[in-house]
């Protein structure tokens, strides 16, 4: 399934004063002025010795934004100036910020190693101050105490190695519903298989995961309304995720120029008011009914009961003085917060894998091997058995590698006046590496875009990780503004993947000779969802 914007209704423009007005005509008069000039403009390059990184000449005032607007997706555009100017890092500035991206693992490894304490804040912007509910929530939010904060609660509460165990059940039950729910349409065909739709099927095993995780539930409705699919709750609730994550950091002009908010020139502000309805209607009245009943024991003095899911850790904490530690809208932040970083990486991993694998089968044979080796046909793969999984693990990580759903990572904003590789970084800047510049860097991988999951696999069986601690590519962001969760996106991710792989036989659709590995044309993920034909090959008791 494609994810879809959610619907919004028109809603009244926010009134902007007269100095945003003539801010916005004055930009847009020197874009119509300068459109000419693009491509010239793109041309030039700025080599200071070692000041700024090289990029583009910019102009007064505007610097690099007019070319920023004729030249989308942004992120194809900085990747083709990096091949332009034939360096590992590039410049270019939007209004008053310089946004410097890095596709080298040495100076990725100086930005979140050894300069990480400059590098920590994150830059404040509509989409930010609204999915995060004000900078209440951990990964959005600029750095300073509330960030700590929730930092705290994040590590120690909702990701400790005692809540992993403890909700390991919910997370095997979802497993075995995905298999069911496959094997249910396989069952609708006369002739054994089916054609399905990898992307859906992938993102909402995803979406159920999260929301049995986070608030106890893999449905907003009776279940028996739903069937074995999603609703159209879930539906919604997936897209309204996928949303976020692709308006997060989207290179909104009033990002750079904060006067120009309420004008909403890119026409983002009115889908991030959607998605933002869309969450609320669906989060808000089981957050603010869970954490009434937590005031209720509160005030009772009928102590702690047993916590069943993140949302129960984040009501039930304590401050000092025995009162609710944390506020509803820092509860309500940190949900979506923690939904947002689980639906994308798993789902998209899984599928270019599988589509990768379709065109190589002798991968596919070497992974299916694998897996009958290590757990064997008479029962299901268990997150037990993902250490034992070194060659799955390694097709996840060349998926990772080559097809990263994000292509920049979340920008980092440095607090001080400071250097990479070197160049001259401005108090202020903005840093991104290129997901796509690290893992497709021919300096560091041979034959960059081949599939090639053995090139993970080291001579003395050492276990493999989905980790990248030396920054060759990104699965998982590291540093003080790293992603927490590893073990937890690990097991998701392996056992979307292990479960699709043992428990049906997958091929290409009648007709097809090729799975075409294209990417969209605004976006890194396929042109078209994956489909494929599947097969169960396990007993049919384990489907049950």
């Amino acid at each position: 399934m494609n994810s879809t914007i959610p619907k919004s209704n028109p809603t009244a423009a926010t009134m902007a004063s007269p100095l945003a007005a003539a801010m916005a005509a004055t930009l847009f008069l020197i874009v119509a002025l300068c459109t000419k000039a693009v491509y010239k403009g793109n041309k030039a390059v700025h080599k200071e010795g070692r000041g700024l990184p090289p990029g583009p000449a910019g102009l007064p005032v505007v610097g690099n934004m007019h070319q920023m607007l004729a030249s989308k997706p942004v992120f194809r555009w900085l990747h083709e100036l990096l091949k332009l100017i034939k360096e590992e890092i590039v410049c270019v500035r939007l209004g008053p910020v310089h946004v410097v991206v890095v596709a080298c693992p040495e100076m990725g490894r100086e930005v979140l190693r050894r300069k990480d304490a400059v590098f920590a804040d994150r830059p404040t912007t509509f989409a930010a101050a609204s999915f995060s509910v004000g900078y209440r929530s951990v990964s959005i939010s600029p750095y300073g105490d509330q960030w700590k904060k929730m930092r705290r609660v994040l590590t120690s509460e909702i990701l400790s190695p005692s809540a992993e165990h403890r909700l390991r059940g919910a997370r095997q039950q979802e497993a075995d519903h995905l298999l069911r729910y496959v094997k249910l349409q396989c069952s609708s065909s006369s002739n054994g298989g089916i054609i399905v739709d990898v992307r859906h099927v992938a993102r909402h095993f995803c979406g159920n995961v999260i929301r049995r995780l986070a608030l106890g539930r893999r449905h907003f409705r009776d279940a028996a309304m739903v069937g074995p699919g999603p609703g159209p709750d879930e539906e919604e609730h997936v897209d309204a995720l996928f949303a976020v994550l692709n308006y997060l950091d989207a290179f909104c002009v009033s990002d750079y120029f904060p006067a120009l908010v309420g004008l909403d020139l890119d026409g983002h502000e009115k889908v991030v008011k959607g998605v933002m309805r869309t969450l609320n209607r669906l989060h808000d009245p089981v957050i603010e009914e869970r954490v009434e009943e937590w005031r209720l024991l509160r005030k009772a003095g009928a102590g702690r009961r047993d916590v069943a899911d993140f949302l129960d850790v984040l009501a039930s904490l304590d401050a000092a003085d025995g009162s609710a530690l944390l506020t509803v809208e820092e509860i309500k932040s940190q949900t979506i917060d923690i939904m947002i970083a689980t639906v994308d990486n798993p789902s998209n991993a899984v599928e270019w894998a599988l589509a990768e694998m379709m065109n190589k089968p002798e991968i596919m044979r070497k992974a299916t091997e694998e897996l009958d080796t290590v757990v064997g046909r008479d029962r299901l793969v268990q997150e037990g058995d993902i250490r034992g999984l070194n060659y799955l693990k390694a097709c996840i990580r060349e998926a990772f590698r080559i097809h990263p759903y994000h292509p920049l990572s979340p920008p980092r904003v440095a607090m001080a006046d400071t250097t990479i590789a070197g160049y001259s970084i401005p108090k202020g800047s903005q840093v991104m590496l290129s997901r796509i510049g690290l893992g497709r860097n021919p300096k560091v991988w041979d034959e960059p875009l081949e599939f090639r999951p053995e090139r993970h696999l080291t001579t003395d069986d050492a276990d493999v990780t989905l980790s990248e601690p030396e920054l060759r590519f990104v699965s998982f962001n590291t540093g003080r503004r790293g992603c927490p969760g590893i073990s937890l996106g690990t097991e998701i991710t392996m056992m979307l993947f292990a479960r699709l792989l043992q428990g049906f036989v997958w091929t290409k659709p009648p007709g097809v000779d090729r799975i075409e590995l294209r990417e969209a044309d605004t976006s890194l993920v396929l042109a078209q969802p994956l489909r494929l034909q599947a097969e169960p090959r396990l007993p049919a008791h384990l489907y049950l």
